[in-house]
């Protein structure tokens, strides 16, 4: 079993992590601050083929392998984690899913634009009582004379402030429930699509997050992939989706990590740096041992997406493993740093807030947990 990266791999990690440090960490503090989506960090994102990492070369993109896909996202959210869950939003969730599904019409009328980045993609799964039940879709679809009218509401729908076109996914058979959820391609400038005032939130501030009000009337070429068909589509888009979140969750512990190391060898107590008290390097000492365990989840994960495998076990188990080592790593980070991590404006603050949500979005740990044992009591 190979675990390095190839060179290429490693040459590409490194021009990410170049475009992170002069482009992107620069704003992240400012993000944050604002809320305001970074639509100026997409843009550039684009303009290097970050938003095309995994998509063909015909299509525009860059035809990369996921596990230099999760490096990038990695990367990015070493310094900022909104632009990093952004970039994945627009990517693992639509355009990824639009080259998987889409007919050659959907695929040239948004693809090559998602993946420069002169298009942006959401993903409009969530209701309010559709979330880890994702199948219990309320917005609805109904055909009538070759057209159908989709009505209802989504919410907490990441990039919707910036976005060009979401994949809005309706009940086409509500007694069916995952067998009658079927996917829409609805530009977002459709009239009937009313946006709500961005959402606030404790942490990865300016993800663009707002509520859909939908009450649009599109034909058939807007449904992607076959009727009735979304929801499993949802749930692939979902597994590549979390492989990125485990390589944003990894970059904010890094990140957390990065401050605990530099403030212990500068911060002196007793005469001495803090680095050189036991309790101290046992901290850091977990904190790397628990990201490194999670980043190999991580790339297995990755490497499977490549391969096609249909299993969504690997993708659980790094998005558990990698979200919640970031969490603990931030947390012991916020120890180490005392008061001047717990300072509003302090960058251990900023990260200790951003890595809660990878517990919760694109399904949560408890649910992840409910995958894996699924899956081993199945195969054991």
């Amino acid at each position: 079993m190979v675990l390095e990266l190839t060179p290429e791999q490693q040459a590409f990690k490194k021009s990410v992590e170049r475009f992170a440090r002069e482009v992107v960490a620069p704003r992240a503090a400012a993000i944050d601050e604002s809320g305001d989506y970074p639509l100026d960090v997409m843009r550039a994102a684009g303009a290097r083929g970050l938003l095309g990492i995994t998509i063909p070369h015909a299509w525009g993109g860059s035809g990369l392998d996921c596990v230099s896909y999760a490096l990038a996202i990695e990367a990015i959210a070493r310094a900022s984690a909104t632009v990093a869950v952004a970039l994945s939003v627009s990517t693992s969730l639509v355009a990824e899913l639009i080259a998987h599904a889409g007919s050659e019409r959907q695929k040239q009328q948004w693809l090559r634009a998602l993946a420069r980045g002169e298009a942006i993609g959401a993903f409009a799964l969530s209701e309010i009582d559709a979330g880890t039940d994702a199948a219990n879709q309320k917005t609805r679809a109904t055909k009538s004379g070759g057209r159908y009218r989709i009505t209802g509401r989504k919410v907490w729908v990441a990039n919707a402030d910036a976005a060009s076109v979401a994949i809005v996914f309706a009940s086409t058979r509500p007694d069916a429930r995952s067998h009658g959820v079927t996917a829409f391609l609805v530009p977002m400038d459709t009239p009937g699509v009313t946006r709500s005032a961005r959402a606030d939130s404790l942490g990865v501030r300016g993800l663009g997050c707002q509520d859909l009000e939908l009450d649009v009337t599109v034909g058939d070429a807007a449904v992607l992939g076959p009727v009735d068909e979304g929801f499993r589509l949802a749930m692939w888009a979902l597994r590549g989706g979390r492989v990125a979140i485990a390589a944003q969750a990894l970059g904010i512990g890094e990140a957390a990590l990065d401050e605990a190391i530099a403030y212990a060898k500068r911060r002196e107590v007793f005469g001495q740096p803090i680095a050189s008290y036991q309790a101290i390097q046992w901290m850091l000492a977990d904190m790397a041992t628990e990201l490194g365990a999670a980043r190999m989840l991580t790339w297995k994960a990755a490497a499977s997406k490549d391969r096609q495998d249909k299993d969504m076990v690997d993708a659980s188990m790094a998005k558990l493993a990698a979200s919640e080592a970031a969490h603990r790593a931030a947390d012991k980070a916020m120890q180490i740093l005392a008061s001047a991590g717990y300072r509003r404006g302090s960058t251990v603050e900023r990260l200790f807030r951003d890595v809660r949500a990878t517990e919760i979005y694109q399904g949560t740990s408890e649910a992840q947990r409910m995958i894996i044992a699924a899956s081993i009591l199945t195969n054991s």
